[in-house]
């Protein structure tokens, strides 16, 4: 499958600005961090929930309780999709029960992915109530999901997709509409 850099979304200094806005976004619905958790969805959805949590902290002098949830046995597709799922390790080391969690990752498509993180983090217990904050939005959703807090929207048509960068695992930062063929 080729790839196509159709346009540059954000780069590093915008990537930045859209987290410290999601974290301040975080803050003010929630008047402030008491009973939160972050939760990010691997890969970068993790990564993404790492650097929220450190604007969180550096706003309110405070640690905030961060985790990483794999969700590849969750998912509707992975027997089709994967023949060999590529499982990565959830690290959630603390008890959700009555925690309000942020459920974070990168790019909001279908809903399929989220729910399954939703379905995920029931296993591990009963959250108080899951926000979902989201780097970019790009519709076309098949199952009733709504993210609380949206980076950006980027409307998307057949053969677009959003691409994130992030030096924890690619070269730079940034975030790309690629067409695909």
């Amino acid at each position: 499958m080729k790839e196509h850099v159709k346009s540059k979304i954000m780069d590093e200094n915008d990537l930045d600005r859209t987290i410290t806005r999601l974290a301040c976004e975080i803050l003010e619905k929630n008047k402030g961090l008491e009973n939160i958790v972050i939760i990010g969805m691997r890969t970068r959805g993790a990564f993404l929930a790492e650097r929220i949590a450190k604007k969180l902290k550096d706003v309110e002098k405070k640690d905030v309780l961060i985790g990483a949830l794999d969700i590849t046995l969750y998912r509707d597709d992975f027997r089709t999709v994967n023949k060999q799922p590529q499982v990565q390790i959830t690290d959630i080391p603390f008890s959700v029960d009555d925690k309000n969690i942020v459920l974070v990752d990168d790019v909001l498509y279908t809903g399929r992915t989220v729910r399954a993180a939703l379905d995920a983090l029931m296993d591990f217990g009963r959250p108080a109530g899951i926000q979902l904050a989201i780097l970019v939005d790009r519709g076309h959703r098949e199952l009733p999901i709504k993210a609380d807090f949206i980076g950006k929207n980027v409307p998307t048509v057949y053969g677009e997709e959003i691409r994130v960068h992030m030096k924890e695992t690619d070269e730079d930062d940034g975030v790309f509409l690629v067409s695909v063929s």
